[in-house]
């Protein structure tokens, strides 16, 4: 299984966020989006601080992909 966090960068850009804006508004470092933006695992904390900032729930910013696709 992988995570796609398509749905969250599609988010950032109809409310016009870029990831540097994010990342320090979530308090968390750029080469943790650069690992989603290449749909590599962050922890659970990531996913709640992003959340938190962007007012929304995990399933808005992420998908769990089975294996194989």
């Amino acid at each position: 299984m992988g995570a796609n966090y398509n749905k969250l960068f599609k988010l950032m850009i109809d409310r016009k966020i870029k990831k540097g804006e994010l990342a320090n508004q979530a308090g968390i470092s750029g080469t943790t989006l650069a690992k989603m933006s290449r749909g590599e695992s962050v922890t659970s904390t990531v996913l709640v601080k992003i959340c938190h900032v962007l007012k929304c729930d995990i399933g808005d910013i992420m998908e769990i992909e089975p294996d194989g696709i």
